[in-house]
């Protein structure tokens, strides 16, 4: 069961686990090309460094499923891709404390609530990223 499968505002344990899982093998793909491009000095540094960005990577998927399906509920608007822009925007604001920076969660906050407003926008009408061009 994929998340697009799950109607949007219902079941939130499950859509937060499926954010979650989605972010966490991003989370561990990113700091694995991040230890390629920048070699740690030791394995324990490398160990480190993963599981900080991957951890992080996974609270910010549960803090965006979460705060998206709870957000559908409290507004009673499921499909409003505003649901989306919130959550997207309440990861942002993790990222802004994780970093000790208002400028990083500001930035992150717009950036990743408009990503994920589009994202929803886009499913709602049908957009197509790949694949031929419709003539």
């Amino acid at each position: 069961m994929g998340y697009w499968d799950v109607p949007e505002g219902t079941d939130c344990v499950e859509k937060t686990w499926i954010t979650t899982k989605l972010a966490t093998a991003l989370g561990l793909v990113g700091s694995a090309y991040h230890i390629i491009a920048f070699q740690p000095d030791s394995a324990l540094a490398a160990v480190q460094r993963a599981s900080n960005a991957t951890l992080t990577m996974a609270t910010m998927g549960a803090i965006f499923g979460m705060t998206t399906c709870l957000s559908a509920q409290a507004r009673e608007a499921p499909d409003d891709p505003l649901n989306f822009f919130i959550g997207g925007c309440a990861s942002g604001v993790f990222l802004g404390a994780r970093t000790h920076s208002a400028m990083t969660g500001t930035t992150a906050c717009l950036g990743l609530g408009t990503l994920a407003f589009f994202t929803k926008v886009g499913k709602m009408e049908g957009w197509k990223i790949d694949g031929p061009p419709k003539l």
